[in-house]
């Protein structure tokens, strides 16, 4: 039994054009309980914005988050996983990188992403299937 990039992705997550204010997207954000955005230009990513970018380029610098957009502010260049790599070949991918979210793809389009504390969440469930198949297996026959 093999978790795939497919069988974990979160396929709802908020995107934004580059040319959206840091204020209006940090509401946003608050309200989705998302701690990113994909910055897209015509469906395409293009960047993401974290937490850590408000708090290392906006609130740092004491920059105004309402004359600050997120082109100024966004990780380039998102990293993407196919939508078949296995969940280790992303948990590897994510720590190579130094990244806690990747992005999922699928025939050309961003189908969600996948979070540190997805893969956690997932693997813990992973764990004890496999570990009451086994138990099963090894249990003497009735």
């Amino acid at each position: 039994m093999v978790l795939y990039a497919k069988d974990v992705v979160e396929p709802t997550f908020l995107c934004l054009p580059p040319d959206t204010n840091a204020l209006e997207a940090a509401r946003l954000m608050r309200d989705k309980r998302q701690g990113y955005v994909v910055v897209v230009t015509e469906g395409k990513p293009e960047g993401i914005v974290t937490e850590w970018d408000y708090l290392s380029k906006v609130v740092a610098e004491g920059k105004e988050t309402s004359k600050v957009v997120l082109r100024e502010i966004m990780s380039g260049g998102p990293i993407s996983v196919s939508a078949n790599e296995g969940i280790e070949g992303v948990a590897r991918i994510m720590t190579e990188k130094g990244v806690r979210r990747v992005l999922v793809v699928q025939q050309g389009k961003v189908v969600g992403v996948i979070t540190s504390r997805t893969i956690l969440a997932r693997l813990e469930e992973y764990i004890d299937k496999v570990s009451t198949t086994i138990a099963r297996l090894q249990a003497p026959p009735p």
